[in-house]
């Protein structure tokens, strides 16, 4: 299996400006999702930026990167653009790792990668893990998916779905684990599908929910999705996040 990773990383964010710039024991945060992202198969690892001061804490650290426009819609439109100036090919696939996954598993980006080569009718890949708290299923910062039988993505939500009438009792904070399902933000594409995205008009489901991947839901293209039992890693949005994620990291020096 062959594979291409590619990271999008915005300057911008209104809950934690400067994000991918963070420093977390003195390393930029998109450096160590890079770091995490080379301990991957991938064959190649690319930072997707839309500011040169990204582009050059990367090449600090020896991070390949490359500067994208600072007006894309989404990561996916990002690494378009990325995977557009560095011509990969169009059979081959690329893994769109978040910028802000600074504790991401590498085997997590390999299982991904991998699904398309399993499901040759697909042109994206994603995951899942079970929800096993009423918090968390009620969250809207949790984007829930629903799955048909051969594990291929109907919708996706902020909207606690699917409704689990008997999934819990009054006043119960757990959930049986293996419904519902929390999507994970990382995604696999056929190159070539992946290029012909931004040319895709934004639907307006994915309007709605802010979740991009209902664009090519809506447009008739199949999303597989892998169902993982590894616990998350917490990704940074917020400073609350970005001090929890320094702990995290601190504890396990």
């Amino acid at each position: 299996m062959s594979f291409w990773v590619f990271i999008p990383a915005r300057l911008a964010s209104t809950r934690l400006p400067n994000k991918p710039l963070a420093l977390i024991h003195g390393i930029p945060m998109v450096v160590h999702v890079a770091q995490r992202a080379l301990a991957s198969k991938a064959k190649q690892v690319v930072v997707a930026g839309d500011d040169p001061k990204i582009i050059a804490v990367c090449k600090q650290h020896c991070i390949q990167a490359i500067l994208t426009h600072q007006d894309h819609l989404s990561g996916s439109d990002r690494i378009a653009q990325a995977s557009q100036l560095l011509g990969v090919q169009d059979d081959e696939i690329i893994v769109n790792v978040q910028g802000d996954e600074p504790l991401i598993h590498p085997d997590l980006i390999n299982d991904v990668a991998q699904l398309l080569t399993h499901h040759s009718d697909c042109a994206m890949g994603t995951v899942a893990h079970p929800i096993d708290t009423l918090e968390d299923f009620l969250n809207p910062n949790i984007v829930k998916v629903v799955l048909d039988h051969q594990s291929k993505a109907l919708y996706f939500s902020r909207a606690p779905i699917p409704y689990w009438r008997d999934g819990w009792t009054t006043g119960s904070q757990k959930m049986d684990a293996g419904q519902p399902l929390r999507h994970l933000g990382i995604y696999s594409y056929r190159a070539k599908f992946l290029k012909a995205f931004p040319n895709m008009p934004p639907s307006q489901l994915e309007q709605s929910e802010n979740l991009e991947q209902l664009r090519a839901l809506s447009h008739g293209h199949k999303i597989a999705v892998w169902k993982t039992h590894l616990s998350p890693a917490p990704g940074v949005d917020t400073p609350e996040d970005l001090e929890r994620v320094r702990e995290m990291m601190t504890k396990s020096l």
